[in-house]
């Protein structure tokens, strides 16, 4: 994903008041420094991959990509917005996501809901 469509999407997330203006300057500030930090686009890092899936359409829901240098910001205004994720230690989550290699880390298929989630890294 570019830098600008990356920007947009936090830009947006403050319009709909689903981050504040402060978390929102604290996601610009983070991609400015894993740019920085890479020397090169963010599309060359690994990246959390969430998609969710329609199972009998086999259309696609919902299509998130995370930069993993992100996620130890994201998970901060996570505990802020969900206090019930407060408690767990999400740091130690994402180590091991860290120290991982590449590929699927989960998969579920819910059959009420009709749909198959599936999380990977690349």
């Amino acid at each position: 994903m570019t830098r600008d469509v990356e920007w947009l999407r936090i830009l947006k997330m403050i319009e709909a008041g689903q981050i504040t203006a402060e978390q929102g300057l604290e996601l610009l500030r983070a991609l400015q420094e894993a740019e920085e930090a890479e020397g090169s686009p963010l599309s060359t890092g690994r990246w959390l991959r969430i998609r969710v899936t329609d199972v009998a359409t086999g259309r696609p829901r919902v299509h998130v990509n995370v930069p993993l240098r992100l996620l130890d910001l994201g998970l901060r205004i996570g505990e802020r917005l969900a206090p019930e994720i407060a408690g767990l230690d999400l740091q130690k989550w994402l180590e091991q996501l860290r120290a991982s290699g590449s590929g699927k880390l989960v998969e579920v298929l819910d059959e009420e809901e009709g749909e198959r989630v599936e999380i990977t890294v690349e």
